[in-house]
């Protein structure tokens, strides 16, 4: 039988018998049964709070799952107050709970509020006009109000009391676009704006659209923060700050911040913080949610996933071609014609095997085995690759799979501190049996490679063949590209970058600087001397057997595909090193492959230095880069949509 005093007897200590006594006795006032609210009433009731006011007219969807309390495949479908309130009598069989199913009206105001001691805000982000109503309800009837907004990891909370600073007053949104007062609502709630700093897909927020992400761990802090604003304001005991003060909790960056803005908005600082809000708003990418417009098929669902392959410059050297429900077509095509980095279409082919990599792995989601044939009498600039996907009950979900599209390049410094046994062990499980792995770590040899990637980039910062790649493939003040490389992603400082977007608009430019304002000092030092020593280890993927064949070039990628994905699962950060191998291989053929004088030469001297440093099977390295452990990039390249990809 429940007994009240035995269900609630653990809150005793904090609060006393008298005041638990209380507790059953007051009534609190609930608006949006989401993401907070419904979070915000099972924690009260939990509390021992005796009376419920609850107000939606939502039912839960499954994109509600992520964070809302409730939201599970039995609610799908069901009025989120019905269904939360079952939830919280489950919890208090004795609980008094009122139940509005048509959510907060003007016609419902008085009677949501008849009794109410404390109205704690569950209103949808975007419910401007409801929430400004409700606020104003409070005001004028003398009602404390709680709200705690969930941003990325943390929680942001306000409290609007009798006699004190009005919800309008502070956030000064009456009359203005949906957009500026979420931009106010926004900031008002944020103004240290702690979350910002870990947002990973900024295209994830548009207030035009509004849309947002959020994390249950947000609305879980959320509900903490509030309910125990409200026992404060229901026993009458303890500090309640009142706006313009606020607290923002964030637990992703482990920091508290208390904020004080008198006037709200109409503050300065705050207005200045509008107005940088609304730049940088205004400058988030507009990429679409990688959401099908339309519902994919397996093979669609499998290239979806597989298309974010790593491809020099990002060219994405592909096509599908669909030809049934079975079996797909890869054109694969190469760039040598173009790109002096392509050396004999090589790297081009060593892409094209991270594609083929992950159609396998990617297909493993569906239980299916990939078998992969080169379609025989194509050239190998043009190889065909046909794709045949079969049901195997032996093939289980592949454990790289899900580190496929978070698989990036960091091009920034890494953290020195060496590999683990067990990260070494698993990387060179992963590059399989026809491939071993030479490790280059220690300050000396991370020093000594350091130093042939300043002079490779010396050989690639003066070849006017070079120019014209790096001036085709850079997208100019940019974060993400589809199809190019950001220049937020390359890896130099600000300045610097201004300054090379200057000089990069013609080759008289970078000649000049390159012969009299040493205009190549900055970025190898920048792009290879400090992040060459900034790793834990420089590595090499060596072949056991002379790479020669389109083939050789081609399983040599899937090898370096899983290595990498191995490297992102571990939480390891990699950056390729690639121009020593290519150079290398022009030295090694003896192909002029530019028309600057001495060009030939220097690659045979950084041929030479590649040869000391890995020793042996030089001349069989198919890939080289660096590693470490840190931050993801932050800045990086995507992939053409699926759509774009395909071709009849």
């Amino acid at each position: 039988m429940f007994s009240y005093h035995d269900a609630f007897s653990r809150n005793l200590g904090w609060v006393t018998r008298g005041e638990q006594d209380i507790l059953r006795a007051k009534r609190v006032a609930i608006a949006g049964l989401g993401g907070v609210g419904g979070s915000h009433l099972l924690t009260l009731a939990r509390l021992g709070v005796g009376a419920f006011h609850i107000a939606d007219f939502d039912t839960f969807d499954i994109a509600n799952f992520n964070r809302q309390a409730g939201a599970t495949t039995t609610s799908l479908g069901r009025r989120k107050a019905d269904v939360l309130a079952e939830m919280a009598r489950d919890v208090n069989p004795e609980l008094e709970i009122k139940v509005f199913r048509q959510g907060v009206t003007s016609e419902n105001l008085d009677e949501f509020f008849a009794g109410v001691d404390v109205y704690v805000d569950g209103l949808d982000f975007f419910a401007f006009a409801a929430r400004q109503a409700v606020f104003a309800a409070c005001a004028e009837k003398g009602i404390p109000a709680v709200t705690a907004a969930p941003l990325g990891m943390g929680a942001a909370i306000l409290n609007f009391l009798p006699g004190r600073m009005t919800f309008e007053e502070y956030f000064r949104v009456q009359g203005q676009p949906e957009e500026e007062q979420a931009i106010r609502f926004l900031l008002g709630l944020s103004p240290a704006m702690l979350q910002m700093s870990y947002l990973v897909d900024k295209s994830r927020v548009n207030l035009a659209e509004k849309r947002g992400p959020s994390t249950v761990m947000a609305c879980q802090l959320c509900a903490g923060l509030a309910a125990t604003e409200a026992l404060k304001l229901l026993l009458h005991r303890g500090r309640v700050r009142a706006a313009p003060w606020g607290l923002h909790f964030d637990a992703h960056r482990g920091k508290l911040a208390y904020t004080w803005r008198p006037w709200g908005n109409a503050n300065p600082l705050q207005r200045l913080g509008l107005a940088i809000a609304r730049r940088r708003l205004a400058a988030m990418p507009a990429f679409a949610p990688d959401i099908p417009k339309k519902p994919y098929t397996v093979i669609e669902q499998i290239l979806d996933v597989a298309r974010w392959a790593p491809s020099g410059d990002n060219t994405q050297v592909w096509r599908f071609e669909i030809l049934d429900r079975h079996r797909v077509a890869v054109h694969g095509f190469d760039t040598r014609e173009n790109c002096i980095y392509d050396v004999n279409g090589r790297p081009s082919q060593i892409a094209l095997g991270t594609l083929l990599e992950n159609i396998r792995i990617a297909a493993s989601e569906h239980g299916l085995r990939a078998d992969v044939s080169r379609r025989e009498g194509e050239p190998d600039d043009k190889p065909v690759f046909d794709v045949a996907f079969i049901a195997d009950s032996a093939v289980q979900r592949d454990p790289l799979l899900p580190y496929i599209p978070v698989r990036s390049v960091q091009r920034r410094p890494m953290r020195t501190r060496p590999l683990l046994d067990h990260e070494r062990t698993a990387l060179e499980s992963a590059a399989g049996e026809s491939f071993r792995i030479v490790w280059l770590e220690g300050f000396a040899r991370k020093l000594d490679v350091a130093a042939m990637m300043s002079r490779a980039a010396e050989l690639r910062l003066t070849l006017p063949e070079a120019y014209q790649v790096h001036r085709k493939v850079i997208e100019w003040n940019a974060s993400f590209s589809e199809d190019r490389v950001p220049d937020q992603a390359i890896g130099l400082d600000q300045p610097t970058l201004r300054l090379m977007r200057w000089v990069m608009r013609s080759w008289g430019r970078v000649a000049f600087f390159n012969a009299y304002l040493a205009g190549t000092v900055m970025p190898r030092l920048q792009l290879d001397l400090l992040p060459g020593i900034a790793c834990a280890a420089h590595f090499a993927l060596i072949a056991r057997a002379r790479p020669e064949t389109i083939d050789d070039y081609v399983n040599a990628g899937r090898a370096m595909q899983r290595f990498w994905l191995t490297a992102t699962r571990l939480g390891l950060q990699l950056q390729p090193e690639m121009t020593p191998l290519i150079f290398s291989a022009y030295a090694r053929e003896g192909v002029r492959f530019s028309e600057t004088p001495g060009s030939l030469e220097k690659a045979r001297h950084l041929s030479g230095q590649l040869a000391r440093l890995i020793g042996d099977g030089a001349e069989n390295a198919v890939f080289m880069g660096r590693i470490g452990a840190g931050r993801a990039a932050a800045a990086r390249s995507l992939r053409l949509p699926l759509e774009r990809l395909k071709v009849e």
